[in-house]
């Protein structure tokens, strides 16, 4: 399971005119669901971001989590994070999970911020989305449960 992880000051997904997510402070996450991930892949993720220290104490630092700052969480399917591009010119996608297991997990990965008590909005599973944010810092973080990176 990857993950591009944003921190940002607000964020909003459109699918078709109507917004189906938003938030303010927080994270956008952009996740994919590769054919080896399992519900493990989910909980480490899930504990990852929630509790990754990108937010900025008093001095500036990057000390606190999501957690302690009382973030929010935007999470938006990307099957594209699990795209192969070194090979010729169009990317390969074998890597993906199935949309059937794929939505599964991303739906146990959605309800596992959740529980963790952090307020979650999402995309639309499968939908052409248009997503809006603006980024604070910037501080992207790249994420991946198998730690190839």
């Amino acid at each position: 399971m990857r993950a591009v992880v944003q921190r940002v000051t607000r964020g909003r997904v459109t699918v078709d005119g109507r917004e189906t997510g938003a938030i303010g402070c927080g994270l956008l996450i952009y996740l994919g669901v590769g054919r080896e991930d399992r519900e493990e892949d989910v909980e480490y993720l899930a504990d990852k971001i929630a509790n990754l220290r990108i937010f900025p104490d008093r001095e500036g630092k990057m000390n606190l989590s999501l957690l302690e700052v009382g973030g929010e969480a935007l999470v938006v399917s990307q099957f594209t994070l699990y795209g192969d591009c070194r090979k010729g010119r169009r990317p390969n996608f074998t890597a993906a999970a199935s949309p059937d297991e794929a939505s599964r997990l991303y739906d146990l990965f959605v309800e596992a911020l959740s529980a963790r008590g952090i307020k979650t909005a999402t995309g639309l599973f499968q939908a052409y989305m248009l997503v809006e944010s603006i980024n604070d810092g910037p501080v992207t973080m790249l994420l991946d449960s198998k730690k190839i990176f």
